[in-house]
């Protein structure tokens, strides 16, 4: 193999592999932490793997002689970071892969193409979905506000993908609070006349969400029963899925509301930031909403250092009410919300809050309280 490539091209390609294998994958297979280059149709092509999810890359480049090598990355990803010339030349000699520029010179050992894991191709009988990228990017990244990783809950370890041919529902929840965007069926082309459930991997959904650009250039989505991929001309993300039932949660989104109330947005994240400093390690505030009160006290209290509160001016309608929350996921809601006033709604100290644009109801953001001591 010898090539001719420039290194912005060179560096994008790593940057889009650079969180999934390597010294992070916790997997101690010495292969996992080299990526494979080789040449395909004039370009050459970049791929890594942790054997759950796999990201491959195309980049432009002038091919001299066609060949595949493996290399360890973060030694490749080093040096072609601190490289200064823009024109790199890369060949392959006897399993080792040579660097070069016109002041500097590298020689990296490599291993065979033959012992990279496979990375699986989609199954013949998969369904597909064209959407756009900033569609996409952003629908995904909403519903993973609610997301964490879980040992003890694989199925809440991931993005609840639910295709209803009319419309795409994406969720997610770690059981204190669930998010839900819905993607209606004129934001993208499908021609599957059959309902789809399946749970995408929180991994692979951050990485789908980081790498993808916000060009308006659309993305290719393909199922099969095992396998999600997602791609472009130019990317591919392709990842096993979740095995198992996501929870069924129509049942906590509330059918009324006790307490509604609209604020600011900007205002109420500044309010949380500045008295969630004096909240403890469980990230406790209160909310207080007085009798005809024309406005949202947030408090709280921490014995080692002191108390603060602040008053939001809001529109409020309903009772009055005391509730405990964990500001940070709160915040993780409020800051989601695309407009200048958001919508939250209230109705005991054991059931779980709204969040959400009054002017769209495509996105929901839910929280459950924490229970008083």
């Amino acid at each position: 193999m010898k090539i001719l490539i420039l290194k912005n091209h060179l560096k994008e390609g790593l940057d889009s592999l650079s969180r999934i294998g390597g010294e992070n994958s916790g997997i101690s297979l010495p292969i996992i932490k080299n990526f494979l280059i080789e040449t395909v149709d004039n370009k050459v092509k970049l791929s890594m793997t942790n054997l759950e999810m796999a990201i491959t890359s195309y980049l432009p480049a002038k091919v001299v002689e066609k060949g595949d090598l493996t290399v360890p990355f973060s030694v490749f990803n080093s040096i072609i970071s601190n490289i200064q010339s823009e024109r790199i030349e890369l060949e392959v000699e006897n399993n080792n892969l040579i660097v070069k520029t016109d002041n500097y010179q590298a020689k990296i050992q490599g291993i065979k193409k033959e012992e990279f894991p496979i990375i699986p191709n989609i199954g013949d009988n998969a369904f597909s979905l064209e959407i756009s990228s900033p569609i996409f990017k952003k629908s995904i990244s909403l519903a993973m506000s609610a997301s964490q990783f879980s040992a003890n809950k694989p199925e809440l370890s991931g993005v609840f993908f639910n295709y209803q041919v009319s419309q795409i529902k994406m969720a997610a929840t770690d059981s204190f609070r669930l998010a839900e965007k819905t993607i209606n069926g004129n934001q993208f082309k499908c021609d599957f006349e059959k309902e789809f459930k399946t749970i995408i991997p929180l991994k692979t959904a951050q990485e789908a969400a980081r790498l993808f650009k916000d060009d308006n250039k659309n993305l290719e989505v393909c199922f099969d029963q095992n396998q999600i991929l997602i791609k472009t001309d130019n990317l591919e993300i392709i990842s096993r899925l979740i095995n198992g039932d996501f929870p069924d949660y129509q049942a906590i989104i509330p059918e009324s509301l006790e307490i509604e109330s609209s604020l600011n947005k900007e205002e109420f994240i500044g309010a949380l930031k500045l008295v969630g400093s004096f909240s403890d390690k469980l990230n406790e505030i209160k909310i207080a909403v007085k009798d005809k009160a024309k406005n949202i006290e947030i408090y709280s209290f921490n014995q080692a250092i002191g108390e603060n509160k602040y008053l939001i001016p809001a529109k409020i309608k309903g009772d009055a009410i005391e509730i405990v929350f964990n500001w940070k996921f709160l915040m993780d809601g409020i800051k989601n919300i695309d407009s200048e006033d958001i919508f939250i709604g209230f109705n005991s100290d054991n059931k779980p809050a709204v969040i959400k644009n009054s002017k769209d109801p495509s996105f929901f953001y839910i929280l459950m309280p924490i229970k008083s001591s």
